[in-house]
C-alpha cells in the first residue's frame, strides 16, 4: 500500500482506472501493477484558468488488504438500566450527545417537541405548496434539526474545538454516503440526511435509550439548586442527572422560558440579511473561468467576505445547485434559508448573504434586556411576512435593482416554490443592514466579476445565521455552570453553528455530564 498526492484533470479524477494509471506513474511502477484506490481526500481547486482535482489517495497491489476507513473505535452498549440524563432537542446536538451519553454508560431519554422524519415531510410539503405552517413541525423543529431539510452541509472552521472525523465517522456508520469522509466540503444532502438521522434515532432505541416526539418542554425542574428534569406540555414531566438542553437558536420559548426561570442570559451579536440566488451556470462560468467547463466538476460554490462601515458582510450556507426554502417557525413572520440535495443538480445556486450585528444595535429593545436581538430579529421577520403579502410568498428584488435603488418589475425563476413578490428591500430593511449588504454586492463583484447581475435575486431575509441569545457557561469543559445540572449546548446555547460544530458540542455536553457524575 502507498499513500501518495496526485493533482489531476477533473476527467481523470473521475475515474478510478485513470487515477490507478497516474498512481503508477507516480511511483514509477510498470502499468497495471496497481489494482485498488481509496480516495483519503479530495478537493478542486479553480484559482487558475484551467480548474484541477488534488487527491490524496491509498493505492494496493492485488491481493492487498485495503485499510479500515474509520479512525474512530465507537461501541454501543445497552443501557437500558442504567443512569438517566434528559435531552432536550433531537437536532444534531442532541442526537450525538444522546450517542455520547450511551457511549459512556447512561442512559438518554430524549424529548422532541416536532415530529420524526418521516410525518415531519408531510408538514414541510404543506408549507411549500403555502398552504399551512405547523409551528412545531417545519424546516426548523422536528427530528434532526434545522439541517435535516435545509441542506446537510457538514463543513466546520471549528476543528480546533473537537474531532470533526469523528463526528463525520458516526454520519458515516449511519447510512451517509462515503464521500463525506475524504470531500473537501462534505455534504450529506437533503434527501439522504432523513434515513442517516432515523438510523441513529434506532441506535439510541436498541441500546435501551428513549427517544419522545412532541414534548415541548415548558420548564425545568429545580431542586436543592440543580436542573434534574424538565416539565412538558400536557402536564408531563421527565427527570434524571441532568439536563442537555440542546434546542437550537429558534426555540424562542425556551428563551422566555429560562428568562422567566431566572436563569442567566446574554445578549450576544449575530449576523442577518438576504438569500441571493443566482443561476448556477453563471456561477460555474466564474468560478471556472469557462463558459463549458469540464462536466466532471461539481456544481461551483463560492466564500466571500467583504467589510462595510467596521461590519463584516459575508456569504454562508452556500448552496450550489440548491433551493432556497422558507424556514419560518411561527405565525406572521418570514424567514429563508438554503438547502442542496446529495446531487446537487438544481439549476440554481443560493447562499446567505449576512451584515454583522452587534448587541448595541438592539437598543429599541432594551427593556427586553438578553433577549433584544431576539425581538429585533422578530421584527424583521414580521416586516418581509408583511411585504411579502402575509404568506409565505418571499419579497425580493433583482440584485442589481437592489444594489442601485431600482424598483424590479419582473423577477426571474426561482426555486423557492411559495413563490416570489416583488419588493423594496432596499427601503424597507434596516439601513444598517440594507446599506451594507449593498456595499458588500457590490465588493463582492470586484472579486467576482458577473457576480452583481440583473439575472440574479435578492430574497428577504436570511435571519436564522446564529443565535441571538447566549446561555453563558465555560465554552469548553461544561464544568462550570450557571445553574448545576443544566448543560447548554449547540447553536441553542450559542456556541456553535451548523451540524458538524452543534455535533461536537452536543458530545462535549455529554462528556461533562459523565465528568461530574462519576466524581
Amino acid at each position: 500500500m502507498y499513500e501518495i498526492n496526485l493533482t489531476l484533470t477533473p476527467s481523470q479524477a473521475a475515474d478510478e482506472q485513470q487515477i490507478l494509471r497516474a498512481a503508477e506513474q507516480h511511483l514509477k511502477f510498470r502499468p497495471n501493477t496497481l489494482a485498488m484506490v481509496q480516495t483519503i481526500r479530495r478537493s478542486v481547486d479553480a484559482r487558475k484558468r484551467l480548474p484541477v482535482v488534488n487527491l490524496v489517495v491509498r493505492v494496493y497491489a492485488a491481493g492487498e488488504t485495503p485499510q479500515a476507513v474509520y479512525t474512530t473505535e465507537v461501541h454501543y452498549d445497552n443501557v437500558a438500566n442504567k443512569p438517566e440524563v434528559v435531552v432536550v432537542g433531537a437536532g444534531p446536538a442532541g442526537l450525538f450527545a444522546s450517542l455520547r451519553l450511551i457511549e459512556l454508560g447512561f442512559r438518554p431519554i430524549l424529548l422532541e417537541r416536532g415530529k420524526e422524519v418521516s410525518e415531519r415531510k408531510k408538514d414541510i410539503a404543506q408549507i411549500n405548496r403555502n398552504v399551512r405552517l405547523d409551528p412545531e413541525s417545519n424546516y426548523c423543529f422536528g427530528e434532526g434539526g434545522a439541517g435535516t431539510f435545509s441542506d446537510g452541509k457538514l463543513f466546520t472552521r471549528s476543528k480546533k474545538r473537537g474531532n470533526t472525523q469523528r463526528i463525520l465517522e458516526i454520519f458515516h456508520r449511519h447510512g451517509a454516503q462515503d464521500t463525506i469522509l475524504y470531500e473537501a466540503h462534505p455534504h450529506i444532502g437533503t434527501d439522504r440526511l432523513p434515513s442517516v438521522i432515523k438510523a441513529m434515532r434506532n441506535t439510541i432505541i436498541n441500546c435501551g435509550g428513549e427517544v419522545l416526539f412532541g414534548k415541548k418542554v415548558n420548564g425545568l425542574i429545580i431542586e436543592n439548586g440543580a436542573a434534574v428534569g424538565v416539565n412538558v406540555e400536557g402536564g408531563e414531566s421527565y427527570r434524571g442527572l441532568a439536563v442537555i438542553l440542546a434546542t437550537g437558536h429558534s426555540a424562542r420559548d425556551i428563551y422566555h422560558m429560562l428568562h422567566h426561570q431566572n436563569i442567566l442570559l446574554e445578549a450576544k451579536g449575530f449576523a442577518m440579511g438576504v438569500r441571493v440566488e443566482h443561476p448556477q451556470a453563471l456561477i460555474n462560468e466564474i468560478q471556472y473561468h469557462s463558459r463549458r467547463p469540464d462536466p466532471c466538476l461539481p456544481s461551483a460554490s463560492y466564500a466571500l467576505v467583504a467589510q462595510s462601515n467596521g461590519r463584516g458582510v459575508y456569504s454562508f450556507c452556500m448552496c450550489p445547485g440548491g433551493h432556497i426554502v422558507p424556514a419560518a417557525t411561527g405565525e406572521n413572520e418570514l424567514v429563508v434559508n438554503g438547502m442542496s440535495s446529495s446531487l446537487r443538480n438544481s439549476p440554481f445556486a443560493n447562499s446567505g448573504i449576512a451584515v454583522e450585528l452587534h448587541p448595541e444595535d438592539f437598543s429599541q429593545y432594551a427593556d427586553a434586556g438578553p433577549l433584544c436581538g431576539l425581538l429585533y430579529q422578530q421584527q424583521l421577520e414580521h416586516d418581509a411576512f408583511i411585504q411579502g403579502g402575509g404568506t409565505q410568498t418571499a419579497p425580493a428584488q433583482r440584485l442589481a435593482d437592489f444594489v442601485f435603488g431600482r424598483h424590479s418589475s419582473t423577477l426571474p425563476k426561482t426555486s423557492y416554490l411559495p413563490g416570489l413578490r416583488s419588493s423594496h428591500l432596499h427601503e424597507w430593511m434596516p439601513a444598517l443592514i440594507a446599506n451594507r449588504l449593498r456595499d458588500g454586492f457590490r465588493q463582492f463583484d470586484q472579486k467576482m466579476r458577473g457576480f452583481l447581475t440583473n439575472e440574479a435575486i435578492v430574497v428577504g431575509v436570511e435571519s436564522r445565521t446564529s443565535s441571538p441569545v447566549r446561555i453563558p457557561r465555560d465554552s469548553d469543559t461544561l464544568q462550570h455552570l450557571t445553574l448545576p445540572g443544566l448543560y447548554p449546548c449547540g447553536e441553542g446555547a450559542g456556541y456553535a453553528g451548523g451540524i458538524t460544530s452543534s455535533a461536537m458540542d452536543g458530545e462535549r455536553a455529554a462528556e461533562a455530564v459523565a465528568q461530574h457524575f462519576r466524581k
